[in-house]
């Protein structure tokens, strides 16, 4: 295929399952070629199978964590797809609670800043040679909790605010050929959207549903919109923000009844 023909390169981190698969699958609707780059080899085999009538789409297993794994991906992703034009980077260490401040060891301090935000860095890193050649873009995954919080989140918030500032930063260094911005997700359900083996049927109250301003627990599909709207020439002139969606939770006032 000549590069005039050559349908544009999307790479994905934690693509494989939750709101990376549902990002994953909207981009190849789209008309992308995705590299979905996972460190679960069993959900990256299970998502080939499950988009590949969809498009060109392939599977990297990798520890973002670690820059020779993170430099081997981006190598890959252009010798098997083309230059990357867009980077969302969605892997991280899930769960935000940690236990107690007390309790929390240096070891899993590090590793959610090592997963969360050096994982970041680093794909921002290596990928940057090649977005530049696309005028390309990219997406961090942050979340809400890098802006509030509840009790025993402190590494997890603090990997995700970290994110917030990175991103920031970022779209003034490689600007004006890259666009950068960030998302931060509230409670998005990801249940159904796991690999087979522990995929679930989630169930909420409407109490769950009621307190949100829209009615309504988030999807996957509700960022993944956002993602193909933020790598669209429709928000060329969009950098360095971020964008929260969240069904209006932090915006809603809460107090406790009398």
């Amino acid at each position: 295929m000549s590069d005039a023909k050559r349908k544009p390169v999307a790479l994905v981190t934690g693509g494989a399952q939750g709101i990376g698969r549902a990002i994953t699958g909207a981009l190849l609707q789209q008309g992308w070629q995705v590299m979905m780059a996972d460190i679960d080899g069993e959900a990256g085999t299970e998502c080939i199978h499950r988009y590949d009538s969809l498009g060109k789409v392939a599977f990297q297993p990798v520890d973002i964590s670690q820059e020779d794994q993170v430099r081997q991906l981006m190598q890959a992703t252009q010798e098997e797809l083309g230059p990357i034009s867009l980077l969302v980077n969605n892997a991280g260490l899930s769960s935000p609670f940690t236990g107690a401040l007390e309790d929390l060891d240096l070891s899993t301090w590090q590793r959610y800043l090592d997963v969360n935000l050096t994982g970041v860095f680093l794909c921002c890193k290596h990928a940057a040679n090649q977005l530049r050649e696309t005028q390309g873009s990219i997406i961090n995954l942050a979340s809400t909790r890098a802006l509030q919080s509840e009790p025993d989140t402190e590494a997890y918030s603090a990997s995700k605010g970290g994110v917030l500032a990175l991103t920031h930063a970022l779209a003034m260094s490689l600007g004006p050929d890259v666009r950068v911005n960030s998302i931060s997700p509230g409670w998005i359900e990801v249940g159904d959207w796991q690999k087979t083996s522990s995929s679930f049927q989630p169930f909420h109250s409407d109490e769950d549903h009621e307190q949100h301003p829209v009615g309504r627990i988030g999807k996957p599909d509700d960022i993944a919109g956002l993602v193909l709207w933020l790598a669209s020439d429709l928000a060329g002139f969009v950098t360095g923000q971020n964008f929260v969606v969240d069904g209006g939770m932090s915006r809603k006032m809460v107090y406790k009844a009398d």
